[in-house]
């Protein structure tokens, strides 16, 4: 493997695998190509290359401070209080060479806690705004049973007050944000100043609540974030949020720069100079102060909003009443919920280097490919393992440093690192040296000849050949001159070039470009070819480097490994439980129900026995609540007779409704039909009045009279 490479200097050779060692010895060799130096040191010694010359360099990891997991966090060591250990490791990397180091995380009791309230005071929130005016007296005292140390603050928001987005103006005027209550543990205070506050209107439904809650989080000194806390930032809101791009509407094309712009009045004053934030630029500043984020929000909103969690590190999201009233059991259920799981992130990730994850949680398991730990008990400890590979030498004099932390975390691992990429023989270089005859420079047992001279000692020039040279030229007897894809030229292999890649190999055996490939990419782009074979990088496995080691996706949501019915391969879940499907295989209809999977749990908790009976085995695996009855209360089932009676009476009731409807709209034509044929001119129909018409003489009467008689 280190022969066939296309080294032709020590540190050449230590890229080309980390198990490759160099022989720097001047005689070592005589006769043979230069590439014989890069070997296994086994073979260098077996070979006559005394120990001193050989050049082996080696990954290596130095702990530069551990101090020791804290147990509590308030008191007199609120100030040291260390959930992470340890603090500060340097590395030194051989490139390709994997190193493993293993770090330890703890949720320390009675850790202090900042809250800070921030809420939607859009109208649609007034009754929200009348329920949470004693909230400060009834949250501390729910609080307090989880930590003697809470303070809490508030702050509101309604949208930008400018047009498109306000359009009332009879209304308070609208807001951005407005920071009204810093931290503090005078839980009275908050109480006064949330019985000031008035709701105000804005145009459009969403709500400009993400410019709020960056505020709230860059804003550290007038907000009072301490240093030594945990970070809530609950919003509470019942529509959806604007988001980057939608200030563009009110001609606001600047996005926003991340940073505080809080007045002297502490409002947002940059509400009508920027974008909105985007999600990523609201996750880097959540996570840079430490903050976890609690999304109140009603249920119509809440899928919404749990979509949002996924791109935002250490967010959660509950779902708040319409007037808010389980606001206090929210946030405590919340508070439980990040405090039950430890998730790591890394940050200033150096690109080349490759991080591979492996957890050991709380059953003792390693979990190859997670980076977090679910369904925690405050004070236990988790441990991760972490992989780290150098893929290549970064330039001469580079500083690379990254950072492991906890998400909401004050608590991280500083990582320095080194690189191991020069061999020690390169110091004592001798330039225009006599052993390369004058024309070329000694280092590290070999020459390197000056551009158009070749030869271990620079003592040919590019173009001579001879039969001598051409049988050192092929791989063995019957074989092309340089594989055919070279020319010989003084004892040597000149590789071509070509337009795939690089050539290479004491007689260009070997290349870059023709390996494995997955969907037309050269080793799934997830490791680097060398001479036909993929060399994959941390964290990938296979032939062509596209299985994934990563097991994150593959986690059920009740924390298991695929639901416990398959195993994980490629970072995808294979099910192997007859019936089972699914993503996580979660659906299985042919799977035994509840009552079986928890038998073994009860058998092992209530009756020590069983396949669980081991006691640290039981109270690890089996953290179920369970509740023992005298009788259970079954609900009666139904009466056949009365459930029959009922159908038989629903359909008769059915049929008479129908049929009194039917009557009742026969009536109602019948009678608009006679109508109709009343208003008709119908010669067979006559009225039984008639009326008749009589001219009669009253001359004799003196009179002349035209009159009618009935």
């Amino acid at each position: 493997m280190c022969m066939s490479g296309s080294a032709t200097s020590c540190e050449e050779c230590l890229l080309i695998h980390p198990s490759c060692a160099w022989c720097a010895q001047e005689d070592f060799g005589r006769g043979r190509s230069l590439t014989s130096r890069c070997d296994f040191s086994q073979n260098l010694l077996k070979r006559g290359c005394d120990e001193h010359f050989i050049e082996y360099l080696t990954s290596s990891i130095n702990v530069l401070q551990n101090i020791p997991l804290s147990s509590k966090g308030s008191g007199s060591t609120q100030y040291d209080v260390v959930q992470i250990m340890p603090q500060k490791i340097s590395l030194s990397l051989r490139p390709g060479d994997q190193t493993w180091f293993s770090l330890q995380v703890r949720q320390v009791e009675d850790y202090p806690v900042d809250l800070y309230y921030l809420m939607d005071l859009s109208l649609s929130m007034k009754d929200d705004l009348d329920t949470i005016r004693n909230l400060g007296t009834k949250l501390a005292h729910e609080m307090g049973k989880l930590t003697s140390n809470f303070r809490l603050g508030f702050g509101s928001f309604v949208d930008k007050n400018m047009s498109p987005y306000k359009l009332f103006p009879n209304c308070v005027p609208s807001f951005g944000f407005r920071h009204i209550l810093s931290l503090t543990d005078k839980v009275d205070r908050f109480n006064e100043e949330v019985q000031k506050q008035m709701v105000s209107r804005n145009r459009d439904a969403p709500e400009g609540g993400f410019d709020a809650i960056l505020q709230a989080a860059v804003c550290k000194e007038k907000i009072g974030w301490r240093k030594e806390a945990y970070h809530l930032l609950v919003f509470a809101t019942d529509d959806v949020p604007h988001l980057a791009l939608d200030g563009r509407l009110g001609g606001l094309v600047h996005p926003h720069d991340g940073q505080c712009h809080l007045n002297d009045n502490n409002e947002y004053s940059a509400s009508t100079k920027m974008d909105y934030p985007s999600l990523a630029l609201l996750g880097e500043k959540l996570a840079e102060n430490n903050i976890f984020l609690i999304f109140a929000v009603t249920k119509r909103l809440y899928v919404i909003y749990k979509d949002f969690t996924a791109l935002i590190p250490g967010t959660t999201v509950e779902i708040l009443d319409q007037d808010s009233k389980n606001v206090i059991q929210l946030i405590i259920a919340a508070y439980n919920n990040i405090r039950s799981k430890v998730e790591l992130s890394v940050w200033d990730h150096p690109e080349d280097l490759s991080l591979s994850f492996t957890a050991t949680c709380q059953d003792g398991n390693p979990l190859p490919g997670l980076r977090k730990c679910a369904d925690l008990k405050i004070g236990d400890t988790v441990s991760f393992n972490v992989s780290v590979e150098a893929r290549s030498c970064p330039p001469r004099g580079t500083d690379h440093r990254f950072t492991i932390k906890p998400v909401g975390f004050k608590d991280r691992l500083e990582v320095a690192v080194d690189y191991e990429c020069d061999c020690g023989c390169s110091r004592n270089a001798q330039n225009n040296s006599i052993i390369c005859s004058s024309i070329g420079t000694y280092n590290c047992g070999t020459c390197q000849c000056e551009p158009g001279y070749l030869g271990a000692r620079c003592e040919c020039q590019e173009g001579e050949t001879s039969n001598m040279f051409l049988s050192a030229c092929r791989e063995s007897e019957g074989k092309q001159i340089c594989s055919g894809r070279g020319e010989c030229s003084c004892n040597q292999c000149l590789c071509y070039e070509s337009e795939f890649g690089k050539i290479y190999g004491s007689f260009c055996e070997c290349d870059d470009f023709s390996c494995a490939r997955h969907k037309g990419i050269l080793c799934s782009g997830h490791g680097e070819c060398h001479c036909g074979e993929c060399k994959c990088h941390a964290g990938y496995i296979g032939d062509n480097c596209n299985c994934s080691t990563e097991t994150s996706g593959c986690i059920s949501d009740d924390g298991q490994m695929c639901s416990g019915r398959g195993s994980c391969v490629c970072g995808r879940c294979q099910c192997t439980e007859p019936g089972a499907f699914g993503e996580t295989c979660e659906k299985c209809p042919t799977c035994p129900d509840a009552c079986g999977t928890k038998r073994e749990c009860i058998e092992c908790r209530l009756f020590n026995s069983g396949r669980l009976a081991d006691n640290e085995t039981c109270q690890r695996q089996c953290k179920d609540h369970i509740i023992t009855v005298e009788t259970l209360k079954c609900v009666r089932g139904p009466d056949a007779l009365m459930v029959l009676l009922a159908v038989v009476g629903s359909i008769l009731l059915v049929g008479l409704l129908l049929l009194a409807a039917w009557k009742l709209v026969i009536t109602i034509h019948d009678r608009r039909e006679f109508a109709r044929f009343q208003s008709a001119s119908n010669p067979l129909y006559k009225h039984p009045i008639s009326t008749h018409f009589v001219e009669t003489d009253f001359s004799m009467y003196g009179k002349s009279y035209n009159g009618g008689l009935h």
